[in-house]
């Protein structure tokens, strides 16, 4: 088992410590990212971060993971969740497994927000931790690659 996992955070979520602080807290990206480094260190893997406001950009990453020797995904969607069918697609399309992390509890926010799209192409899902999301999907992750 290759010991990196990609950890993908899509639109907006560049803007996390001043967009509504009060649904998504006041650690801003490089916070997170920092913990979830911190987090791997201490759990013997290795984390490469990427985030994105561009669809795109996040589909080429998911494409290039296996080639890239990565084990396993981690991935925020933002609002793509929501939306993309070809994120979806692109998740459905890859061997190594995907979880997908949630700072709030879509399952508690407005109706439209409810649905994941990618939610049934992933191996779990971590939503309404905040940052914590993130941990508990790379236990869970890991866990599973074991």
């Amino acid at each position: 088992m290759s010991d990196r996992i990609l950890i993908l955070h899509g639109p907006n979520l560049n803007l996390l410590g001043q967009r509504e602080p009060e649904v998504y807290g006041r650690q801003t990206l490089a916070d997170i990212n920092g913990s979830i480094s911190l987090l791997a260190e201490e759990l013997g893997v290795k984390v490469d971060t990427y985030q994105s406001n561009h669809e795109g950009n996040l589909i080429d990453r998911i494409h290039a993971a296996k080639n890239d020797g990565f084990a396993g995904i981690i991935i925020n969607p933002g609002g793509l969740t929501h939306t993309s069918v070809a994120l979806r697609d692109a998740i459905s399309s890859i061997d190594p497994p995907v979880i997908e992390a949630h700072l709030s509890n879509i399952h508690a926010r407005e109706e439209f927000r409810q649905q994941s799209y990618v939610a049934g192409v992933v191996i779990g899902q971590v939503s309404g931790f905040g940052a914590m999301s993130y941990h508990l999907a790379l236990r869970g992750l890991i866990s599973h690659l074991l």
